[in-house]
């Protein structure tokens, strides 16, 4: 090796480790596709843009990464040897020699190697990598015949970095914690019936986001969204359970021991993401003060956040609290919901609430396990927390707000343009009153029909023809 680079031999030897489907023409993956490995998989062989994968960590985007490549291999669009799989956490990036040209020379060898043959390049923790965006950049409009595909593991340095120098090259997809609805596909793969409910609860919520109109007698029908069986729906409350404790990263549901499982998802997803991800991504020098702000947030998801107090009860100053909260919103640790405003994308000063991106975080910081399910009082704020995460992918959706004045509150609304909204309660109890806050929106802003979320089926009052009341279990499958 020489200072001014690696030689041809070097490159080879330091990829092969990382690339067996060289010599086995296959990958060994996970068999398990989430829902959005078909979008990514399409705009891949159907666009010429980088295509990049963001997330917190530990969510599968390394197995995601993975089964595209196999799915390369095997329909046919790529050669084994014409696929590069490199991860930026490898020891050699240390040496500053080294990872100075590493990515520039892998380059320029898989293009004379394969003789300026399309070569598929998958670039995994590249936020690890300074300055890689500008070496992409240069790559791309030179129009050398590669396809980029990266990942990283804070959504920050990817989004903050492309915006400055990717601005139409670079399309970006998010990939979160599994939701309800794909933690009932793993589980469930096998039991035709609960994922044939589980599509037809999908395609009622995706007529739903794109029509914002319910046809009332089909919506009450044999055929409707909640016509199902006894056994299904205990099926599905039986994951509800397990998915309150368990959550949505799925390295952690193969650690048995729960006192291992709660240090494994703190150290990877709290310790790691504030004290790692966080200064790379922002060059913060006061990860300890995010922590304690954050540790403060997990007591109640759903809290309205004042900042004054807030700042008062931490001992920081309320302009650095106000420049915490969107830090911690870049390493989905959180993620805040403004105040109603009839008008778009106002944001209210001091006016928010606070969710956790997954809940499975909030029971390995408090050491919550098995007795969580008889918390009726913690299961109702985790219930309104699942809520908020499925209305954030709310399709067309323009903002999501909670609503409130001196005596009346809604849980969300979902602005949908042209002064439409959906109202959305949650009443995870077993029984339900108090509705007046609902109805009184739905009337004062016109609207037509609302949503409140329960934990059992209700039947409505005959003349009740504005308030749909779901099932928790089956609501989550809508989004």
């Amino acid at each position: 090796m020489t200072k001014s680079g690696l030689d041809t031999i070097q490159i080879a030897t330091i990829l092969s480790p990382y690339n067996p489907w060289w010599e086995e023409g296959k990958v060994k993956t996970e068999v398990f596709k989430r829902p959005i490995f078909n979008k990514i998989y399409k705009d891949l062989l159907s666009l010429k843009q980088i295509i990049s994968i963001t997330g917190p960590r530990r969510v599968g985007k390394t197995t995601l990464l993975k089964q595209i490549i196999q799915s390369l291999i095997q329909d046919g669009h790529a050669k084994p040897g014409r696929i590069i799989y490199f991860s930026f956490d490898d020891p050699l990036m240390i040496e500053p020699h080294v990872r100075e040209r590493f990515l520039d020379e892998m380059i320029k060898w898989a293009d004379i190697t394969h003789k300026s043959q399309a070569v598929y390049f998958f670039l995994d923790e590249i936020q690890r990598f300074d300055r890689w965006e500008l070496y992409l950049k240069k790559f791309y409009d030179l129009g050398f015949p590669i396809r980029f595909v990266i990942s990283g593991s804070a959504s920050s340095p990817i989004f903050r970095k492309s915006r400055e120098s990717l601005l139409g090259r670079i399309k970006d997809n998010h990939l979160m914690p599994f939701s309800f609805k794909e933690f009932v596909y793993f589980n469930k793969a096998k039991d035709q019936e609960v994922l044939d409910f589980v599509t037809r609860a999908h395609d009622f919520g995706y007529r739903l986001q794109r029509e914002m109109a319910v046809d009332w007698k089909e919506f009450h029908s044999g055929a409707g969204p909640l016509s199902v069986s006894q056994r299904i729906f205990g099926e599905l409350n039986g994951q509800l359970e397990s998915y309150f404790i368990e959550g949505g990263f799925p390295e952690a549901w193969e650690i048995k021991d729960v006192l291992a499982k709660q240090e494994y998802l703190f150290d990877n997803q709290v310790q790691k993401v504030i004290f790692e991800d966080l200064v790379i991504a922002t060059e913060f020098r006061k990860p300890e003060k995010i922590k304690s702000y954050y540790l403060s947030l997990i007591e109640q998801p759903g809290q309205e956040i004042n900042i004054e107090k807030s700042s008062q009860k931490i001992g920081v100053s309320r302009p650095m609290l106000e420049k915490y909260l969107p830090l911690l919103e870049m390493t989905d640790l959180v993620k805040t919901l403004p105040r109603f405003s009839k008008r778009p994308l106002k944001f209210r000063r001091g006016s928010v609430k606070c969710y956790l991106v997954d809940l499975a975080l909030r029971n390995a910081i408090l050491k919550i396990n098995g007795s969580l399910l008889s918390d009726a009082t913690t299961l109702g704020f985790y219930a309104e927390n699942l809520v908020f995460n499925v209305l954030s992918r709310y399709e067309g959706a323009i903002e999501l707000t909670y609503y409130k004045d001196a005596k009346r509150e809604v849980d969300f609304v979902v602005h949908v343009g042209g002064k439409r909204y959906l109202p959305v309660e949650v009443k995870y109890r077993d029984t339900i009153d108090d509705l007046a806050s609902i109805k009184y929106f739905i009337e004062k802003f016109g609207q037509k029909f609302g949503i409140v979320v329960t934990k059992q089926f209700f039947k409505p009052q005959p003349e009740e023809k504005s308030l749909l009341f779901v099932p928790l279990s089956v609501f989550l499958l809508f989004f």
